[in-house]
């Protein structure tokens, strides 16, 4: 069975994907088109913000997008000369906060050392900020996207722990979104062997619109990478699931991942 997954492929970098490589195991082709684009914006007062760390109380980072823009910031040379000799240096005084480990991994490639890489979402995370930064202290900054949740602001501000945050990127459709599912369902019109499309977030559901009569699989995964090859696993079963039983191709499981 061929499955069609919209989902951005892992970087080649780091190894293959464990979509590919789970699902691969359980007899199916997966085929991953990205749906999602990111513009960076604000860098500017990004760098400015990172250029006074007496200011802030930590860092706190919740999607890997936002190490991206820091890196960005960094490709300048005087920029990348200022960290180097200090700004690094003085953030490392205090705390930086992540989500995960992908999260964590990224922050060390810049030079920090990440704090709270197992908690996993951004409730957990915030509960161990909680534990460890007092009320009324310097404000936390949050490098973040125009899409982010409202959950780790809010028990932050319940607790009376201070956080300023920046939004320094976007999210939008994928520009080739609409030609690559095109092209792919053209080629695969003729095989009756394609019957199932996931979507692994809720922000890719803009591809419903394509009103495909297949199986769907619906598996919001959030952003916790250190999950992917357990979600992989639990989405195989679901395929696997799938294709015991396709008499009613219009249903929809979902996967809560």
């Amino acid at each position: 069975m061929k499955v069609l997954l919209l989902k951005d492929p892992k970087d080649k970098d780091s190894g293959p994907d464990p979509y590919i490589k789970e699902l691969g195991l359980y007899g199916f082709e997966a085929t991953l088109i990205p749906v999602l684009s990111f513009e960076f914006v604000s860098l500017e007062s990004l760098f400015e913000k990172l250029s006074n760390p007496e200011c802030y109380g930590g860092l706190v980072f919740t999607s890997p997008r936002a190490l991206e823009a820091i890196k960005l910031c960094l490709k300048d040379n005087t920029k990348n000369e200022a960290w180097s000799k200090s700004l690094r240096q003085r953030w490392n005084t205090k705390p930086a906060y992540v989500v995960g480990k992908a999260t964590a991994s990224l922050v060390e490639e810049i030079g920090l050392t990440p704090q709270g890489e197992k908690s996993g979402n951004a409730e957990k995370l915030a509960q161990y900020i909680c534990s460890r930064e007092k009320p009324d202290s310097s404000a936390l900054l949050f490098p973040c996207g125009a899409l982010k949740r409202e959950v780790l602001p809010t028990v932050l501000r319940e607790k009376g722990i201070p956080l300023e945050s920046l939004t320094i990127y976007e999210t939008t459709q994928h520009p080739d979104l609409q030609e690559s599912l095109s092209s792919y369902f053209s080629q695969q019109e003729s095989e009756s062997s394609f019957r199932t499309f996931g979507h692994l977030s809720p922000s890719t559901c803009v591809a419903q619109a394509f009103g495909c009569s297949y199986t769907w699989i619906s598996a919001f995964c959030g952003s916790m990478s250190w999950l992917h090859h357990r979600k992989a696993f639990l989405l195989a079963e679901l395929l696997l699931l799938v294709s015991k039983n396709t008499s009613c191709p219009q249903r929809q499981l979902r996967g809560v991942m």
